[in-house]
């Protein structure tokens, strides 16, 4: 496996564990039945939950591209070791922008989340390079 879909399996992996948190919070204020039967009214989350969703909200905005471009890549067979370091580059951006905004750190919040979005463009200009 490349070291392309490895970072693409991470970053799926950080998609499928983030909605845990603000779930769990959400289940424990209006109980199981309730919380299975309706969507989660933010306002009664407290303020790290609702950044929690807002965080798994753009993790999944922002997976689309990453996965798709990896994946041309890797089909075109225009990986390499800077595509590799990218992608990596790429889910610790994420992992770090998860943390930070949850804990509701702003500066470095928008900072992760700028490295990974120009990760994003650095993986076009490499599938669109000859």
């Amino acid at each position: 496996m490349s070291g392309e879909l490895y970072w693409v399996i991470m970053s799926a992996g950080l998609m499928l564990v983030l909605w845990v948190p603000y779930t769990a919070k959400n289940v424990t204020l209006v109980g199981l039945d309730r919380g299975m039967r309706e969507m989660p009214d933010e306002t009664v989350l407290p303020d790290w939950a609702r950044r929690c969703r807002r965080a798994h909200m753009n993790l999944i905005e922002n997976f689309a591209p990453f996965a798709a471009l990896v994946l041309v890549l890797h089909v075109a067979g225009k990986a390499d070791a800077s595509t590799a370091t990218a992608a990596a580059v790429f889910f610790f951006s994420r992992l770090l922008h998860a943390i930070v905004y949850i804990a509701g750190i702003p500066y470095v919040r928008t900072l992760s989340f700028a490295v990974g979005w120009l990760v994003c463009f650095f993986l076009l200009w490499q599938a669109l390079s000859a």
